[in-house]
């Protein structure tokens, strides 16, 4: 069994950083390719970055450049580097395996951008 907690975000101004973390239990982390997902209200959440066992990443259009995935196997932990944030970036992000894993899903930490 895996739980995951997230934790890290918080309010920033337009511009400023968050780095989020996910913290795994389970033998099984790192066998697991890993995504940050985020959700705003009212809508579906979606993949933002992934990650694999070995390190590789993948990261969707509108986040490169701005957002960095990494991985602690030795601390079954994800991270999630967030840069130059706007406040379309306000919203509750997840980890998970990739692809989901229901039981998985965590309470999310949300994230704020607004002056």
């Amino acid at each position: 069994q895996v739980q995951l907690v997230e934790s890290g975000g918080g309010l920033v101004q337009p511009g400023g950083s968050l780095r989020l973390s996910c913290a795994a239990s389970g033998s099984i982390f790192k066998s697991l390719r890993m995504a940050w997902y985020r959700q705003a209200p009212g809508k579906e959440r979606d993949l933002v970055e992934t990650i694999t066992q070995g390190g590789s990443t993948y990261y969707a259009d509108a986040m490169k450049g701005r957002y960095t995935i990494s991985r602690d196997n030795a601390k079954n932990t994800v991270y999630l580097q967030m840069n130059s944030l706007q406040p379309e970036d306000t919203e509750v992000y997840y980890c998970n395996a990739t692809p989901p894993v229901v039981r998985y899903w965590g309470r999310g930490t949300h994230g704020t951008v607004s002056s």
